[in-house]
């Protein structure tokens, strides 16, 4: 969910790594980032266009990393058919602490009342997807060094 910290733990996995990163985000087009801003929540048919965008970067950037909200088994699924060896990483994180986060934030689109909308969305990653869940309030270093192993 948004205020997580995919892209400040993507980016500092990617250091440690040495490959390239995207903030899926970044890959909006305008219109989503416009409905997001306005206080809208993306529906399906928003979403999976780009999702088809994020998975072909995935496709291209095969050791990359990319910090993604893929909220429902269904994304995960499809960003797989592009990049099938995708590994997911779910920040955990509580309501209380996303919404303060995101309220912290003054250079991102997405409104804290959308936060509510993203947990109802929110799916865990099953037992049988490649990936792994994270406590999301961990030190950065300790969160990354548990992806790494």
């Amino acid at each position: 969910v948004s205020g997580c910290g995919k892209s400040t733990v993507g980016l500092a996995l990617a250091a440690r790594l040495a490959v390239p990163f995207v903030d899926a985000d970044d890959l909006h087009p305008a219109a989503n980032i416009a409905k997001m801003a306005a206080g809208h929540p993306l529906t399906d048919a928003d979403r999976l266009p780009w999702l088809d965008v994020v998975g072909t970067w995935l496709a291209e950037h095969d050791d990359g990393v990319a910090a993604c909200s893929a909220l429902r088994r269904a994304y995960r699924d499809r960003l797989r058919g592009s990049a099938p060896r995708a590994f997911f990483v779910m920040l955990a994180l509580g309501r209380d602490a996303a919404h303060a986060r995101v309220h912290g934030r003054r250079d991102h689109f997405m409104p804290a009342a959308l936060i509510d909308s993203q947990f109802a969305a929110l799916e865990p990653l099953r037992p049988d997807e490649r990936g792994m869940t994270v406590d999301a309030t961990l030190p950065l270093d300790v969160i990354v060094d548990q992806v790494l192993r």
